[in-house]
């Protein structure tokens, strides 16, 4: 029996918090720790953000499919596996989950509740950037969910942290973390004005993946575990929990 649309909105708004928490704080924490090494603060940066997602996934995978992402909500309304009618309900409360961790990790760190970034993340390298990466991201989605369902929280997990250092933009991915991360002056932050570019190219990387996808694995799937998203293997009755 799937849990009623307010417990798996109330999962979406947790589950994003706190993956944007992990996102900004260990941001934070690594910069503070580093002594000016940006290498050394991104990768903690790294293993925080992506142990914290595995975590999420599978905390709230079962609940409500632990999308924490729009675009992969969306991907999986296409997909058949969410309703249409329940996806602007995931989406708001991905976007407003992703503002609150920014709050919660500025409060932990002693911080003003909200503070605009500065940093610079602009022109066509990182803009096609975040279309890779989210391309890539709703690739192993779907592509995990079909043969080992049970390891899409784990592969999700490593393919960011993988991002994390082969992408020129640090992999995103998500729109309700860039919005998040728009209100971050800290070492995770991206400018407002940045961050449009961002979540178009996120938009259509999801877009192009689920197109190619219904291709490669054409029986309808439904996300299920995906923390910043996650595919179940094909059930025509299941909504969606990614």
């Amino acid at each position: 029996m799937n849990p009623s649309l307010p417990r798996r909105l109330a999962a979406e708004w947790i589950g994003t918090a706190f993956l944007v928490a992990a996102v900004v704080g260990s941001g934070i924490m690594g910069e503070r720790l580093s002594g000016g090494n940006v290498a050394l603060a991104l990768l903690v940066n790294t293993v925080a953000t992506g142990a914290a997602l595995v975590a999420l996934i599978l905390a709230f995978g079962p609940i409500s499919g632990a999308h924490f992402n729009p675009v992969v909500t969306l991907a999986d309304a296409w997909q058949g596996g969410t309703r249409w009618n329940d996806a602007p309900g995931y989406v708001i409360v991905q976007v407003c989950g992703g503002i609150s961790g920014t709050v919660m990790a500025h409060l932990m760190f002693g911080l003003p509740v909200v503070s605009l970034s500065h940093h610079v993340r602009s022109g066509p390298a990182q803009v096609f950037s975040e279309f890779v990466a989210t391309f890539g991201l709703l690739a192993v989605i779907f592509g995990c969910s079909r043969a080992r369902p049970s390891a899409t929280a784990f592969a999700v997990g490593s393919y960011i942290a993988a991002a994390y250092w082969f992408t020129a933009s640090t992999s995103f991915a998500n729109p309700a973390v860039t919005i998040g991360r728009s209100l971050s002056d800290t070492f995770s932050g991206i400018r407002p004005a940045d961050s449009p570019g961002f979540i178009g190219a996120q938009l259509i990387g999801g877009f192009a993946a689920a197109l190619i996808f219904r291709w490669l694995l054409p029986t309808p799937h439904a996300v299920t575990q995906s923390g910043a998203a996650s595919v179940s293997a094909p059930n025509p009755p299941l909504e969606a929990s990614g």
